[in-house]
């Protein structure tokens, strides 16, 4: 293929981000050609309703609701569905009939992208998916190349925007979750159903990803430890300040023993720490890897532009492959590590609760930390009344790094004191 040759490009998908890949492969279609090396074609859109309105609106006679067709007269399919079905099918189709396919769906990826590969791999097709994960940032490739000949130990992200946005806006507003929420979906920041986003199950899909690629490994959303930020108090957001973190939700991915430990969760990060800058609705990945040390890539983690910016580097690269006839590159799995439960992970903690102000009660709590091993860096109380008048405390505990099961197990044992009410809080920090 040169020049003088054409590229056929079937896009399957015109929602925010589809409608702006096609906007540039449209426009921009010269520029692309003279990067590329040979000429590209738009050949057509598939979706669900012709007639539909489009953030950008292509030629009519462009969009089809025969996606098998456009896939099979493609050279290059780019998916842009999103969910599991029909896009598996799709991607597969493709796959196996040696075409290679640019994806941004990730929740399928997490979900299925070890029988994706496999598929690409059996065919000698590509399959990329850079805009699966934190929007314009390039982080996959660099985990793929960049970082190919190092050790990379451990990954943290801020790899949902909306929950970055409704953290943010607790933490520099003192909102409460509810109302941050509420301008998040004004602004467009959330969707009007935001469960995959507080929930963390969009996060957790990135993190699965991001975990398979830095740990050469295959790793799915079942691997996945996933907490939500809806439990997240305007009082843990202040009382963490005054400690001196912001609350993130953060995925984590590390090196655990023999294995990986995935997770998402809301978590304490000191102010000094790069991600603790990352403010609205950005995005931003820490690497830490053996000789290069220390990385952030940050940016816009979402958004049709944005996105699209990820899909086309994909786009561009695998058609310059087909130019000069280079070989797709499989994914490299060959550590074939496990995950790791969360019994194992060692952290340190901040604890929040509250009991009775009177002697002997802060003893009786320490003395529980001390039965399980787990050591308390500070503990900070504040007075106060409860309804009844009575004198209460309201305690925030900072431990040393400690095993999550010891920590469960010690706070089994605190709520069992007759002189707490309640625990209120548990997050990890990190960063430290």
């Amino acid at each position: 293929m040169g020049a003088s040759q054409r590229i056929k490009v079937g896009l399957l998908g015109s929602g925010n981000v589809g409608s702006q890949v096609a906007r540039i492969l449209i426009e921009e279609a010269q520029m692309l050609s003279q990067r590329i090396g040979a000429q590209i074609e738009l050949t057509g859109i598939a979706v669900r309703d012709t007639q539909a309105d489009r953030h950008w609106q292509a030629p009519a006679e462009l969009y089809s609701t025969d996606a098998d067709v456009l896939i099979d007269r493609s050279d290059v399919v780019i998916e842009l569905t999103g969910g599991i079905e029909p896009a598996r099918t799709r991607i597969l189709r493709a796959l196996n009939a040696g075409k290679p396919v640019v994806s941004g769906n990730k929740a399928l990826i997490a979900k299925h992208g070890v029988e994706l590969q496999q598929a690409a791999q059996a065919s000698g097709a590509q399959f990329s998916y850079e805009a699966a994960v934190a929007g314009a940032i390039p982080i996959l490739r660099p985990l793929k190349d960049s970082l190919s000949g190092d050790h990379v130990n451990r990954v943290l992200g801020i790899m949902n925007g909306t929950t970055n946005y409704i953290l943010d806006q607790m933490d520099t507003t003192g909102a409460q979750f509810d109302d941050a929420l509420a301008e998040a979906q004004r602004l467009g920041y959330a969707e009007a159903d935001p469960t995959a986003d507080v929930e963390g199950q969009d996060a957790a899909s990135k993190a699965a990803i991001v975990a398979s690629l830095a740990f050469h490994s295959e790793f799915t959303i079942d691997d996945v430890h996933c907490e939500g930020i809806t439990s997240v108090t305007a009082e843990d957001v202040a009382a963490a300040s005054e400690d001196g973190y912001v609350i993130k939700l953060l995925a984590t991915c590390e090196r655990d023993g023999e294995g990986v430990n995935i997770r998402v969760s809301p978590t304490l990060v000191p102010r000094e720490h790069p991600l603790a800058s990352v403010h609205g609705a950005y995005n931003a990945v820490f690497v830490q890897a053996e000789n290069a040390g220390e990385l952030m890539f940050y940016g816009p983690g979402a958004g049709g532009n944005p996105t699209a910016s990820a899909v086309l580097g994909d786009f561009v690269s695998i058609a310059r492959r087909l130019v000069t006839g280079g070989a797709a590159i499989p994914e490299s799995t060959y550590a074939q590590l496990d995950s790791t439960p969360m019994a194992d992970v060692v952290s340190r903690y901040s604890i929040g609760m509250e009991a009775e102000d009177r002697v002997g009660v802060l003893a009786a709590i320490a003395e529980k930390f001390a039965e399980h091993g787990v050591s308390i860096s500070t503990m900070r109380q504040t007075k106060g009344q409860n309804a009844g008048g009575e004198p209460t405390s309201s305690l925030r505990v900072i431990t040393h790094r400690a095993e999550d099961s010891k920590m469960r197990a010690t706070l089994h044992d605190v709520e069992g004191l007759s002189s707490v009410r309640a625990v209120t809080s548990l997050y990890r920090v990190e960063g430290e």
